[in-house]
Formats: C-alpha cells, structure tokens, sequence
C-alpha cells in the first residue's frame, strides 16, 4: 500500500499486488470486490476484468491495482509513486 495523499488527488491511497495467472488475478479482485461488500462497500468502476492484465479497482479513496508479474514490472507503479513519500517521510524525520 502506498500513501499518495500529498501527491495526487485522485486517490488517498494505492494498494498494488499481482497474482501468477489472469484466473489468480481475477480471484484476488474479486475477493477484494466481496471484502468490500460485505462493509457495505461497492467499487465506482473495475476496468481490465476481461483481459486480466492489470485490474484496476476504483474504491473512491482507494485504488487497488492487480497485476500478472509482467504487467506490475513493466508499469512499475512502486517506483513511480513510492520515492516521493519515502523522501517525505526522510524530511520529517530530519
């Protein structure tokens, strides 16, 4: 999970996670989709179901992203977004 809250408004928060096959990858979506449901939660919009690449579920505050391996290395949102709050946090700190 990664806090973007000072570096995006599109989100509070990213949860990125990856499963080994696009079947693993949709079960892991939809147990999060459940999870969800069961705290009276439902995501605003689930894009890339079919294809199972990179599933991109939008819960308002929070985006959870489910990658294959490839697709989690090759977008590497971890690098993209992590090293910002990692030099904040480093700030705070000093």
């Amino acid at each position: 999970m990664i806090d973007v809250r000072d570096q995006t408004s599109v989100a509070d928060y990213f949860v990125i996670c990856e499963g080994e096959t696009d079947r693993q990858v949709r079960a892991i979506a939809d147990g999060m989709v459940e999870a969800a449901k069961a705290k009276d939660q439902r995501p605003l919009a689930v894009d890339g179901y079919e294809d199972a690449g990179w599933i991109l579920l939008d819960f308002d505050s929070v985006l959870a992203h489910v990658f294959l391996p490839g697709e989690r290395s090759y977008y590497d949102l971890e690098s993209l977004w992590a090293p910002a709050a990692k030099r904040r946090k480093r700030a705070a700190a000093g």
